[in-house]
């Protein structure tokens, strides 16, 4: 677990209304994000933060299982114009709350709001955990019509549903956000990204070119987008199977931000679409350092495996996907082709039975039966053909292609192979690796497809597996820091700074004139304490004077430690225990004695 480290858990909804929901996951989201721009804070991707929704778990349990050091939590009240925020910020280490606050706001100043929040959690994450470079604001207003912003983000909300039905709601809700102020960037950018994945799985093509229409619309208000170039890319990759121009945008959106997760998931899919497994691998391992509780992530570590024939491998990582979400229905798909190429009908027909969900079940069973001819087994395949005529566009997988192939129809298969292709069909987009179609690899047509689709020159070159997040540098010169520490001295020692209990980084920053950036990398990489320490070592100093004072027998040591700045008794405690090894009352005992 890094201490720079922080979960932000679904804002709980307040408001009368209980469809403000979307509002109040929006807010979170939208702080989530403007967290991860802070550079060494590890921030937990919003998939992370999400599975603990609705559920009262205890924060320890919660930081155990996500790894980090803080959690935010709080609630939205949202009421005409008016909006109230709770928002605080706790330990994951014992429980302890480090900072909370309610914010009362006219809903005109919702992002002057996010961005104060976020600054004050950056704030106090950097006071009591380390050092990490905060800018001046955080989040910057992308809209100044508050009708447009609330429509955006009830189209997110459906855009997070992750199926047919919620992308077809965000794209209605997109558009009417665009209309409403045609100056807004992020609609556009989620118009994209809808369109182009409408696109690639469906069968009309007509909304890629949609797609780039909108991107156009959205670059031409913002061509600094993270967001916008992931929607750039997933249309060049999903859209058109253009991979050296998809790999080209993921990776700008990805050095853009680099915790995005939603690009370096996509770019994942990229590397696993043309075969480089092991860049996949370490990718997916990448994002599910800060997105644990993601069952897409475990679905594409599934997917990386099946297509790499571990299908072992695969199952494990789709029975953690689905230990996660039951009913997500890509894993459960998946499970049932391992299944079959594991040989185990048993095991198979006890999953279907068992699972409402499950992927063309009759098609599954009798695909069971043709790859598998030795296994005797009890299944009508009569009804073989019908299946195949079925539309492609209703399943994840290529079910009738699958048929085709081990129904020995291998012409009839290449036809249909070529004509998705041509189409750029995103159930096909892993033909060159997907195991059921090894039968065709022998034949010139096959690998005429492959040679069309992932020659040498079509694919990225040097693509390189790591994420590059830049690292600390010295911000201060000797002589500069020589000045501020002679400073601080003389602030601590002759005006007793420290005894302020509610001195921040920021207010010690400025008295020092120098800026709160440059402070907490002199604290943390030059004295090695972090701002509490640092503060709370010369508390703790003044403390002991007092407590063996003898004029001061007649005060509580509570009250000693109050006067000497520590603003909570748990604190002064915890402080005093860590240093000491005892608590305050036997350490005064044993320097009196």
């Amino acid at each position: 677990m890094t201490n720079k480290s922080i979960a932000v858990l679904p804002f709980v909804n307040m408001s009368s209304d209980i469809e403000n929901e979307y509002f109040s996951d929006g807010i979170t989201e939208e702080i989530i994000n403007a967290l991860t721009t802070v550079k060494g804070l590890k921030v937990i991707a919003r998939t992370s933060s999400f599975a603990f929704k609705n559920k009262n778990i205890d924060v320890r349990t919660i930081g155990n299982q996500l790894g980090v050091s803080s959690i935010l939590e709080g609630s939205v009240r949202k009421a005409k114009n008016r909006i109230r925020i709770t928002a605080q910020l706790i330990s994951t280490n014992d429980g302890t709350h480090i900072w909370s606050k309610n914010f009362d706001r006219d809903l005109k100043d919702i992002f002057a709001l996010q961005d104060e929040i976020s600054l004050r959690i950056a704030d106090q994450i950097r006071e009591n955990f380390g050092h990490i470079n905060i800018r001046e604001h955080l989040v910057e207003a992308p809209t100044q019509n508050i009708e447009a912003y609330n429509l955006y983000l009830k189209g997110r909300y459906q855009h997070l549903m992750w199926d047919g039905p919620g992308i077809a709601n965000a794209i209605e809700l997109y558009e009417q956000s665009a209309a409403i102020d045609p100056l807004f960037a992020l609609p556009y950018f989620g118009l994209a990204y809808c369109y182009a994945m409408a696109g690639s799985w469906g069968t009309n093509k007509g909304l890629l070119q949609t797609s780039k229409e909108n991107l156009s619309k959205g670059f031409n208000l913002d061509n600094q987008s993270y967001i916008g170039y992931f929607s750039k890319g997933t249309l060049h990759f999903w859209g058109h199977w253009d991979f050296i121009n998809g790999h080209m945008f993921l990776k700008k959106s990805i050095e853009l931000n680099p915790y995005y997760t939603e690009a370096e998931e996509a770019l994942c899919e990229l590397y696993t679409a043309v075969g480089f497994f092991e860049k996949a691998l370490w990718h997916v391992d990448n994002i599910l350092k800060t997105n644990p509780l993601s069952p897409n992530h475990y679905f594409t570590k599934a997917n990386i495996h099946y297509l790499n024939e571990d299908y072992t491998k695969a199952l494990a990582c789709i029975e953690t996907a689905l230990s996660i979400n039951p009913d997500f229905t890509h894993p459960i798909a998946l499970k049932q082709l391992c299944l079959i190429l594991l040989k185990d009908y048993e095991k198979l027909n006890n999953f279907l039975i068992q699972t409402p969900l499950a992927e063309k079940p009759e098609e599954c069973r009798v695909l069971y039966k043709l790859v598998n001819r030795e296994d005797k087994i009890d299944i009508d395949i009569s009804r073989v053909s019908l299946m195949i005529k079925e539309d492609l566009g209703s399943s994840l997988f290529p079910w009738q292609l699958f048929l085709l192939v081990h129904l020995g129809k291998h012409e009839m298969a290449l036809d249909f192979l070529e004509e998705n292709v041509r189409l750029r069909t995103g159930q096909i987009i892993n033909f060159m690796h997907i195991p059921l179609l090894k039968p065709l690899h022998q034949y010139p047509k096959f690998q005429e497809l492959q040679q069309a689709v992932f020659r040498v020159e079509l694919l990225p070159t040097n693509p390189d597996k790591q994420i590059q997040v830049p690292t600390s540098k010295a911000l201060m010169s000797v002589a500069e820091i020589d000045m501020v520490l002679a400073t601080f001295e003389k602030g601590m020692e002759e005006e007793k700074l420290f005894q302020n209990p509610a001195l921040s980084l920021r207010e010690l920053a400025e008295k020092m004139n120098v800026s709160s950036n440059k402070l907490s990398w002199l604290l943390n990489e030059r004295i090695g304490q972090n701002f509490n320490e640092y503060i709370n070592s010369f508390r703790l100093r003044d403390f002991k004077e007092k407590a063996l004072n003898p004029t001061n027998s007649h005060l509580t040591l509570l009250g000693l430690a109050y006067e000497s700045g520590f603003n909570s008794k748990s604190v002064f405690n915890t402080y005093f225990k860590k240093i000491e090894g005892m608590t305050p009352k036997a350490w005064l005992r044993s320097n009196r004695s």
